[in-house]
């Protein structure tokens, strides 16, 4: 493997899109391998996602030979400024889409919805619209934009500090431990917290409004009981009954 420059490199993806396939292989193993560097360097900002970083190699991989073979010749720009947005889009994707926590297509639908109406209130009055708005616009419920809204983001670790620039680093795992005596010994809540992320596709659309407000947007069971207009134990009892469907199915996979 040796470092080429920019013209070098130009030549190569040249030869990659227009030369026969026996030079077109040759061409692109040579460019792959010469910049695996860029990979590895995008990678390092997702680590720590739920996925192994061999796998966001790979994925990673599939955006630098998209990248190889999509390259315009044109472009006024080095072969990796180029690059890296692919490779980092790829992984982003497989992390949107193929990553642990699995998004309804219903969902997922009305997140580029929102998306496009976010865009397009920004284009024109150069503000960002509140839920309120947006939930007006689109003719969903705020809760739906919300559960929207949080499906959309990727998933942190919990081993991911919660202040990066604390002397003292504490771990998301250690505040999800904590219950609420101060004791760490909160593994009921723990697994409560996994299954709602690995869980929230089995539930219908009254059980993911619940465990949303209950656990996303940290409502008591009485705010919960007050908005949906029943009583708290009712809100007790479905929470719990959601939590055991959830775990049950949780099981069978």
């Amino acid at each position: 493997m040796r470092k080429y420059d920019d013209t070098a490199v130009k030549e190569l993806i040249k030869t990659v899109q227009c030369g026969n396939d026996e030079e077109s292989n040759a061409a692109q193993k040579e460019l792959y391998e010469d910049n695996t560097g860029l990979i590895r360097s995008v990678v390092k900002r997702y680590l720590n996602r739920g996925t192994d970083s061999e796998d966001l190699f790979q994925i990673g991989s599939i955006g630098l030979i998209k990248a190889i073979r999509n390259f315009d010749l044109s472009f006024d720009v080095c072969f990796s400024t180029y690059a890296v947005p692919m490779i980092a889009g790829e992984i982003r994707r497989y992390l949107r889409d193929e990553g642990p926590v699995k998004v309804s297509r219903t969902v997922k639908e009305l997140g580029f919805k929102i998306k496009a109406y976010v865009e397009e209130v920004q284009r024109r009055n150069f503000r960002e619209p509140p839920v309120s708005e947006i939930a007006e616009a689109l003719q969903v419920e705020k809760e739906d934009i919300i559960m929207a809204i949080e499906a959309a983001r990727i998933p942190e670790s919990i081993y991911a500090p919660v202040d990066e620039n604390s002397a003292n680093t504490e771990f998301l795992i250690d505040r999800i431990l904590q219950s609420d005596d101060g004791d760490n010994h909160g593994y009921e809540r723990l697994l409560d917290k996994i299954a709602l992320d690995r869980a929230m596709e089995d539930l219908n659309d009254n059980e993911k409004k619940i465990i949303q407000l209950r656990y996303f947007n940290d409502m008591t069971q009485t705010e919960i009981a007050n908005r949906l207009g029943i009583s708290q134990v009712q809100v007790s009892r479905m929470e719990k009954k959601i939590l055991i469907k959830m775990r049950i199915k949780l099981t069978e996979r």
